[in-house]
């Protein structure tokens, strides 16, 4: 599995200092503003968002198909000194790990819903959500914003690096565009012992790309009202041509218990 295999390089690829810093103001203020104590960080990948929400005071879980993201997740809170929970748990599949309506919010971070192949696996994913979820609880979703991808067949990202020690990590992503429009998502990691010859290795998952329009039509139709959009995790404009992210937010149908 694409995220068994990458887990153990998945803290050194990601920045988790600077992302955090630029991320958290705007989920916690989303989260306070609606008086929300308990989230749900579905596929939560190494737990870094739900370890950031249970220090910042939050009742915070992690879900995540990969039982080897799980593992890392399981390190990184025993590193901190939490017991946050983390379940194998991967879309479809939250509601019957924690329990019908057990959370007042849901993130999914990370452009994890691209993942899901086909318009009937996506609405059965958004129900769960919809499903773990309390009344008038809170949805936040972070995806790549595909439309400037695939308008400008945008195929390279930044690339990334990492170093501890004497060795050296070089991580490479680029997409191919295949012809039943989804796309492979390429991770190249190159790493070499001091001076050493790099060593590289390729892991490829598929992606389908989720526009905009799509993603709100779907938050409707599983019982999400008062929809949003934004351009990244600061709560920028969302603009299809030039934003990074496509970023929504959204309320499952009802009031949370806390605001009555």
């Amino acid at each position: 599995m694409f995220y068994d295999t990458f887990s153990s390089d998945y803290d050194r690829f990601v920045s988790w200092p600077g992302r955090l810093a630029l991320e958290m103001p705007f989920l916690t203020s989303r989260l306070r503003e609606i008086g929300a104590k308990s989230v749900l960080d579905a596929a939560c990948g190494t737990g870094m968002h739900t370890l950031a929400l249970a220090q910042a005071g939050f009742e915070a879980a992690g879900a995540d198909l990969s039982a080897g993201m799980i593992a890392r997740a399981h390190e990184n809170a025993q590193a901190v000194g939490l017991e946050t929970p983390f379940k194998v748990a991967g879309f479809g599949e939250l509601a019957a790990a924690f329990g019908a309506a057990s959370f007042e919010a849901l993130f999914c971070l990370g452009n994890s819903l691209p993942h899901l192949l086909t318009p009937q696996l996506l609405s059965a994913a958004l129900a769960d959500f919809s499903l773990v979820l309390k009344p008038g609880g809170l949805v936040i979703i972070q995806n790549r914003n595909f439309e400037a991808v695939m308008m400008k067949r945008q195929r390279w990202m930044e690339p990334q690096s990492a170093r501890e020690g004497q060795t050296e990590w070089l991580f490479q992503r680029f997409y191919d565009f295949e012809p039943d429009g989804l796309l492979t998502f390429n991770v190249v990691t190159l790493r070499r012992e001091e001076t050493g010859n790099w060593v590289q290795s390729v892991q490829s998952t598929q992606l389908r790309p989720l526009l905009s329009a799509e993603l709100q039509v779907a938050f409707q139709e599983a019982g999400f009202e008062s929809i949003s959009c934004y351009g990244d995790l600061t709560g920028s404009a969302f603009n299809p041509e030039t934003s990074g992210n496509l970023v929504v937010v959204a309320r499952r149908v009802g009031r949370l218990r806390s605001n009555i």
